[in-house]
């Protein structure tokens, strides 16, 4: 396994090969980023891996001076999973001092949800994935629905933009207790660990009530937020719900009676550590 730091190289090293896959990551990689680089690995006879804690979609007050980094261990998995090549630039690498800013924005898809509550999240996020994609000219590109308004936003980018690169969205991957894997998840006690599977069981509860032939979305989203503020057996750390939603997929717009496809989706911060989860829910799936 090869890896590279700066964009000279990693257009080298792109060179090599001839369909490839891209896994956009940030480090902290754990069983979900393994399974992105599992599915790459259908879709390209090569995978690259980016590791990059990207400054540009961290707000003021978030967590990028703390966002683990064990970038020994990640290589490890990486080269454990075969993976062909790494590509772990620096800030300064990828942000010339200097440079003019350059700004993509998709403000229908990325004002609502995580864009209400971390103003400039998705410029960043587009603003590094569009460079990603220019120094590495993937063929495919694996981003997990965890991040659901961010696989949505990077695929209208993508076509909006012409470029001939599939974004594949891939299957959240759960704990045995069903929390959302996530590299925030280590910032968690014991304590807040416990409590953060309220998140996981409002999702799952309101899933079930579609099943039971539940569609008005206020019913749901009156069961996600009451799954999690009522702190039951799972402790007493503090809750706060940034939102809890139900979705159009496509525009992400609200949706008031479930009709087709929808995405319950939630945001909340358990103790210090904000966490997303999202479930797609259809009627057609109904008992």
């Amino acid at each position: 396994m090869t890896v590279v730091r700066t964009i000279q190289e990693a257009r080298e090293a792109r060179a090599t090969f001839h369909r490839l896959a891209l896994v956009p990551t940030m480090g902290a990689l754990h069983a979900g980023h393994m399974s992105l680089i599992a599915e790459a690995k259908k879709h390209a006879p090569s995978v690259a891996v980016s590791i990059f804690v990207n400054p540009t979609q961290f707000g003021a007050r978030e967590d990028f001076s703390k966002y683990p980094r064990p970038i020994d261990e990640d290589l490890a998995k990486c080269e454990a999973a075969g993976v062909n090549f790494i590509f772990n630039p620096s800030a300064d690498q990828m942000y010339q001092h200097g440079a003019p800013e350059i700004v993509v924005d998709l403000p229908a898809l990325s004002s609502v949800l995580e864009g209400k509550h971390r103003p400039g999240h998705f410029k960043g996020v587009c603003q590094v994935v569009a460079k990603l994609f220019n120094i590495l000219s993937p063929d495919a590109a694996c981003f997990g629905r965890k991040d659901f308004q961010q696989l949505r936003i990077i695929t209208a980018m993508t076509r909006a933009l012409d470029w001939p690169i599939e974004i594949v969205g891939c299957t959240t991957v759960r704990e045995a207790d069903g929390l959302a894997m996530s590299s925030r998840n280590q910032y968690l006690t014991a304590d807040e660990r416990t409590r953060a599977l309220s998140i996981s069981r409002g999702l799952m509860h309101a899933r079930q009530q579609v099943a039971e032939g539940i569609r008005q979305t206020n019913r749901l989203l009156t069961t996600m937020q009451n799954t999690l503020l009522d702190v039951g057996k799972l402790g007493k750390i503090p809750v706060s719900i940034d939102y809890v939603a139900a979705v159009d997929p496509m525009t992400l717009k609200p949706v008031d009676t479930i009709t087709g496809p929808t995405v319950l989706a939630v945001a909340a911060r358990v103790g210090m550590t904000r966490l997303i989860d999202n479930v797609v829910v259809d009627p057609s799936d109904s008992k």
